[in-house]
């Protein structure tokens, strides 16, 4: 207990607090348990290193790696069990899903340790809502995806440009500060390698082609009990949609391509959509429970597209795939029967400086979503004033 003590003081202790991600003022951080959950790298792990530096003592908080060695000789009720004991009021577990057996283990510490609450991420989305099944009604889980445009300047420029609302974006209220005067050189460089918290790093493409690696080699597999015959698979397949999107699924197509069964392809889709490397854009249905048909497959978002794709993305692509990315956070967005997209009733129609009126015409409340202008007027919005959502 002293080691992991030492360990979680030092890595709260190093933890920069000048940048916080939105997903910080939402989380209700008294909640008895809560899950983050995720795509790899967006910062989940900061995230919780941060709340801790900023609200809590280092006397009642205690951050553990699900992943640590001592876990090896120890269990997570065990270690949970005589952190209260010793008076800890708050344990954070990183990478929850790396621990065998975790969601069991968390179920009784929520029904044995009332005192201590838990907060915990996973790194891979898919482990932890297989795992949630047993913890539905103690647990609440939040997704939590990567940077906005919004957040990019932000972390970029050290600014407070505040969220804005999509009523906000289509009335032109966005309004940024005097030191990002000009933000279309800023969102050409966003598109090209800011979604992910650590862009500033060396190697960006590199690391994502790892984070892309490891989700399909590791985190679909041990999912789905998938083989590693099954995983190359995955890497193939990936590299199809990457080299196509957006486009409509043909499963016949693709599976001659990548040589699967074609029944399997849509559990695939699925598993890499909530992986995070894929968006998969559906028909508006009326019914609630009810998910439309695919209408096409995208990237997840549009670094993915510099990262992996052998060719120089399509500019078309990348808008489709950045206002896709960016409004789902906060709203449903399903594919418009006449234009691109179809969001609370609105009807977007996305492209270029010179995109015209012809799709939306006959649409009750249509926009025009044009890359490569500043501002805009009536229902023509600049396409980087959507990445202000959130």
């Amino acid at each position: 207990m002293e080691l992991l003590k030492q360990l979680s003081d030092s890595a709260i202790k190093s933890t920069d607090t000048r940048f916080l991600r939105y997903m910080y003022h939402l989380i209700p951080w008294e909640n008895r348990m809560t899950a983050i959950v995720g795509p790899r790298g967006v910062g989940k792990t900061t995230l919780l290193l941060q709340y801790i530096k900023l609200h809590l003592s280092t006397k009642d908080a205690l951050y553990v790696s699900a992943e640590s060695i001592y876990f090896a000789n120890h269990t997570l009720f065990d270690t949970a069990m005589r952190f209260s004991q010793y008076g800890g009021r708050h344990l954070f577990i990183d990478e929850v899903h790396k621990y065998k057996g975790w969601a069991t283990e968390l179920k009784m510490i929520y029904d044995n340790l009332p005192s201590l609450q838990v907060v915990f991420t996973g790194s891979s989305v898919l482990d932890i809502y297989k795992g949630t099944a047993d913890l539905s009604r103690r647990v609440l889980v939040y997704q939590m995806q990567g940077l906005s445009f919004r957040e990019f300047l932000n972390m970029r420029f050290g600014t407070d440009v505040p969220a804005y609302s999509l009523q906000q974006i289509v009335d032109h209220e966005v309004v940024l500060p005097q030191q990002i005067e000009h933000p279309l050189a800023l969102f050409d460089e966003y598109i090209h390698h800011g979604y992910y918290p650590f862009f500033n790093d060396y190697g960006y493409e590199m690391r994502l082609g790892q984070i892309v690696s490891m989700t399909l080699e590791t985190d679909i597999p041990q999912y789905a009990n998938y083989s590693i015959a099954v995983s190359t698979k995955l890497k193939e397949l990936m590299q199809v949609i990457a080299d196509s999107v957006p486009f409509k699924p043909n499963m016949s197509t693709i599976a001659t391509a990548v040589k699967v069964d074609r029944n399997k392809l849509p559990d695939y889709f699925d598993l890499m959509g909530r992986a995070g490397l894929i968006s998969l854009l559906r028909e508006p249905t009326k019914g609630v429970r009810v998910l439309g048909k695919v209408e096409k497959v995208y990237l997840d978002n549009t670094n993915l597209a510099f990262a992996l794709t052998t060719s120089e993305p399509d500019k078309g692509n990348l808008r489709e795939t950045f206002f896709f990315n960016q409004m789902r956070v906060n709203h449903s967005v399903f594919n418009s029967p006449v234009s691109d997209f179809l969001i609370d009733g609105r009807t977007f129609e996305i492209g270029g400086r010179n995109k015209g009126q012809k799709q939306i015409a006959e649409a009750e409340d249509g926009y025009v979503v044009k890359d490569g202008i500043e501002t805009g007027f009536g229902n023509v919005v600049p396409l980087w004033c959507f990445g202000m959502n959130y």
